[in-house]
């Protein structure tokens, strides 16, 4: 039977579908070591939140398949897995929609001052009809521009074309002809869409051509009117560039929900700004996205050792070998 190390927390259903077919070793990874021992004789391994790389794989020669409970494979070194021969396996369709709601959420909760609005009210603080200094700006009918049109960007371009009919610009390496077929959205450069969007939403996976994407000269070119929306890795946002922007009135406010050091710390100055809403990464953080996500990266894992997997694989052309 096929050896698997479980290094996430799962549902007790989720365990018993993995011991229904590999034996099962689940370690906690905060502990030293422990994690790499586990790995030493495991064919499989599922979890997320950990560096993959040669520091904590070398020790671990039978090691055929890596699943991911996750879409983000960053924390991955893909490289050293091809060179090793083995699989990554993640969880892209699942959380997509859930994902795009929390992504268009950031949009309305910063155009419409909601998160602020709704302390205000809780702080006791609506005594009287609210004035013009705490009003927000409209969504509807305004320019969305999104950089990365994969699955989740796509959906939260039908969210906004459909729903809200806005007019909807993106920046990816290809072509999404589904998307401008049915949701009217275009195509530009980054200069264009940076300079003509009332909201910039970032959707593109962490490489090194997208760290630090969004820096001072980037923010500088957007509308001072404009807000940052960010749904997908912090670190494709120069997060010191981007409080120096919101301090000066670059653009207008920002929307949150990852970070570059997570969870954020209590001392950013990110958290002392009204003009910005800050979420605690939970782009797919619903009861039924978690699970379905969790079940998801088990058969991915059990699938993968078996040799019947078909889809979900970050890097497929080790199978080839």
């Amino acid at each position: 039977m096929k050896k698997v190390v479980v290094y996430k927390p799962l549902p007790e259903e989720t365990i018993e579908y993995l011991r229904s077919h590999a034996e099962v070793t689940i370690v906690d990874p905060k502990q030293p070591g422990v994690l790499i021992e586990a790995l030493k004789d495991a064919d499989g391994a599922i979890g997320t939140g950990v560096k993959m790389n040669a520091e904590t794989l070398d020790g671990a020669p039978r090691l055929k398949v890596l699943s991911t409970v996750s879409v983000g494979f960053d924390a991955f070194d893909v490289n050293y897995l091809n060179g090793r021969g083995i699989l990554l396996t993640h969880t892209p369709d699942v959380l997509t929609e859930s994902t795009a709601d929390t992504a268009f959420s950031l949009v309305l909760l910063t155009a419409r001052r909601l998160a602020e609005l709704a302390a205000y009210v809780k702080a006791g603080k609506w005594t009287k009809k609210i004035g013009e200094d705490l009003f927000g700006v409209d969504v509807h009918h305004k320019t969305l521009g999104i950089v990365g049109l994969g699955r989740i960007g796509t959906s939260v371009a039908r969210r906004a074309s459909l729903g809200f009919q806005m007019n909807v610009l993106y920046v990816d390496q290809g072509v999404n002809e589904r998307a401008e077929r049915e949701y009217g959205a275009k195509k530009v450069g980054v200069d264009e869409l940076l300079e003509s969007s009332d909201f910039v939403l970032l959707q593109a996976p962490l490489t090194k051509e997208t760290r630090n994407l969004i820096s001072t000269p980037q923010l500088k070119a957007m509308k001072r009117s404009a807000f940052l929306i960010n749904a997908s890795r912090g670190p494709i946002v120069d997060e010191p560039a981007l409080v120096e922007a919101l301090k000066d009135g670059t653009i207008a406010g920002a929307g949150l929900d990852v970070y570059v050091d997570e969870p954020l710390s209590v001392d950013s100055p990110l958290l002392k700004m009204d003009n910005v809403v800050t979420l605690p990464h939970i782009g797919s953080a619903t009861h039924e996205t978690r699970h379905a996500m969790n079940r998801n990266a088990a058969e991915n894992l059990i699938g993968a050792l078996n040799g019947t997997l078909k889809a979900n694989m970050v890097n497929p052309e080790v199978l080839k070998r």
